[in-house]
């Protein structure tokens, strides 16, 4: 089997190399890779690199992911997270292909406290979250054979992400404040290339799962209640924070300016891909916990 891999580079992406490799020949592509196209502003290139390898499987962990600069770039979001796709899967249809893809929350408006089921009514807030529900369209549309998760809140230890925030944060002042009215589930990008592994192999036994699906960990919590987490497991270990615990302070989404609007309500509904694919998906306080455990080793 062949599987073509766009956006090696990211966080998905890197976990998506491990997860991948055992399958079969895993060709992975970041943007600057030399030899062959995995640049989403290059069509023409991407489309070579496609019917050149002539891939059984085309995973796209690439995406426009700046939520905040999305809004004054809009035409560039598009290009790569609603342009792009549809290269992917038009061409993956033509070859008979698996395609699999990524999407956000963001898709919806992010009102309620009830988690979102594949099947609600999607309003996105922002260009991010148009063009993330533009490319599910395009590939919907295409007619190709894929699977389209949903995900929220993705961290992993490798490059940045919010605990290393906090924790830097927490090391350098003695007040912080964190957004408490944003509800979701931090999801590790490690889980959802494993996750994506085990759903490739149950959708080349039975491609009737071709679909959308909702993939997060379990549980839910506010961006303070996630910050408060990671922060007593780093004073656990043994770690200096200049921050009290009484000092991180809650505060709500308009304490902050920011040129997008968020969701406050990012919660996602998962029984639908742990029936299908007989999953049974872990709280987000272990993935987490294990992020910590790895990246804390390198300050003690």
């Amino acid at each position: 089997m062949r599987i073509l891999l766009f956006g090696k580079d990211g966080q998905v992406g890197w976990e998506l190399q491990r997860s991948l490799s055992s399958m079969g020949k895993l060709v992975a592509l970041g943007v600057d890779n030399q030899e062959l196209c995995g640049d989403f502003t290059h069509p023409d290139g991407i489309i070579q690199t496609i019917r050149e390898i002539s891939p059984n499987v085309i995973v796209n962990a690439a995406a426009y992911t700046a939520v905040d600069k999305a809004e004054s770039e809009p035409e560039l979001t598009h290009t790569i997270n609603v342009m792009a796709p549809e290269i992917l899967a038009q061409e993956s249809r033509k070859l008979g292909a698996w395609l699999i893809h990524y999407s956000t929350e963001y898709v919806f408006d992010g009102s309620g406290i009830k988690p979102w089921m594949e099947t609600d009514p999607t309003a996105p807030l922002n260009v991010y979250g148009s063009t993330k529900l533009e490319g599910e369209k395009a590939i919907y549309n295409s007619g190709c054979q894929h699977l389209i998760f949903r995900t929220s809140w993705v961290y992993s230890a490798r490059g940045k992400n919010f605990a290393k925030t906090m924790i830097r944060l927490a090391q350098e002042h003695d007040h912080l404040t964190v957004i408490d009215d944003q509800m979701g589930a931090p999801t590790g990008a490690d889980l959802l290339a494993d996750v994506t592994a085990h759903s490739i192999r149950t959708a080349l036994r039975q491609p009737q799962v071709s679909g959308l699906y909702h993939l997060a960990a379990k549980g839910e919590i506010s961006w303070y209640g996630y910050a408060s987490f990671v922060l007593d497991i780093v004073r656990q270990a043994g770690i200096k924070l200049k921050v009290a615990p009484e000092s991180v302070l809650p505060v709500t989404t308009d304490a902050f300016s920011q040129p997008a609007r968020r969701p406050g309500n990012s919660r996602l509904d998962t029984r639908k891909i742990e029936s299908t694919f007989d999953l049974t998906l872990p709280l987000w306080q272990t993935g987490v916990a294990r992020m910590l455990t790895e990246i804390l080793e390198e300050q003690l």
